[in-house]
């Protein structure tokens, strides 16, 4: 079957064995100083393990490859205890995967395990569960529901609607052509998709005197395609720099690795940003790459 999986890029990885500890799928080796996705029965392609990947080496494709097994994943885990067992199910939880919730459940039953705190999970009411399991591996909160405050900073009084500084259309990364004339010479944001609608000032503070192409690393298809793209954007478009913009959930860490992966493979080269924004519209990091 067609499904999205997780793709290792040998060459990036340093061996530093995060991913696979924070893998509890068991999906993940580290063999002769490489991560190795070892079993595709094991690796759910939620891309949990994007965000635990130091150098982005992990991203997320769509291939023909073996069905994901809950029933064998969860038979597995039942041998390593309940702390690893409930780190499982909470990562299940916060993907919102009913189905593989339900058939770990059938198999926990099916084998009188009990687990402590599950109940707890299911109802959100341990707000910082991850500290009982002893590996802070949140999972990706980026499907989670959470509710804010926003942000008691005195307000900016604007003296009328503010424009916008979106120069160019389209701006889906698919349909930009790598040879648009707006390219030529600009300095180009890569935006996640989420990113406009989390941060207040995105138009004045990241997006003016730029040219924007927006794109999701869990949920667009054709990594493959985008990372051709950015690569021809670079080589034949004629772009001065490239700042990718996230969010800080892991799977969006899959966008700086796409961008990555084209600055490798263009032969000439441009500089490259990375600016990571909290999910409350704060920058928490803003480098050259």
């Amino acid at each position: 079957m067609k499904r999205t999986i997780i793709k290792i890029d040998e060459e990036l990885c340093n061996g530093c064995g995060v991913c696979v500890k924070g893998c509890h799928e068991g999906a993940l080796q580290l063999i002769n100083g490489k991560a190795m996705l070892v079993s595709e029965l094991y690796c759910d392609g939620l891309g949990a393990c994007l965000g635990d990947c130091p150098v982005g080496a992990i991203t997320l494709e769509e291939r023909e490859s073996e069905p994901y097994d809950e029933t064998a994943v969860m038979t597995r885990l039942m041998k390593k205890g309940d702390s690893v067992i409930l780190a499982h199910l909470k990562h299940l939880f916060e993907h919102d995967q009913h189905d593989f919730l339900a058939e770990a459940e059938s198999v926990l039953k099916a084998n009188n395990v009990s687990v402590p705190l599950y109940k707890q999970l299911k109802k959100k009411v341990v707000p910082n569960i991850t500290g009982l399991v002893g590996h802070q591996h949140s999972g990706c909160p980026g499907s989670r529901e959470m509710s804010f405050t926003p942000s008691s900073v005195q307000p900016v009084v604007a003296t009328g609607s503010q424009p916008s500084e979106l120069q160019q259309w389209p701006v889906q990364l698919h349909l930009v052509s790598p040879g648009a004339t707006f390219l030529k010479g600009a300095d180009l944001l890569v935006a996640a998709d989420c990113c406009a609608f989390s941060v207040g000032d995105f138009h004045q503070t990241y997006l003016k005197g730029k040219r924007l192409v927006i794109a999701c690393p869990k949920l667009d298809h054709g990594k493959d395609v985008y990372i051709n793209k950015l690569a021809d954007m670079i080589d034949h478009g004629g772009i001065n720099t490239l700042t990718v913009m996230i969010m800080e959930v892991p799977c969006c860490g899959g966008l700086l690795s796409i961008c990555q992966e084209a600055q490798k493979l263009a032969s000439r080269h441009v500089p490259l940003k990375l600016i990571r924004i909290s999910l409350k519209g704060e920058k928490l990091e803003d480098r050259w790459v």
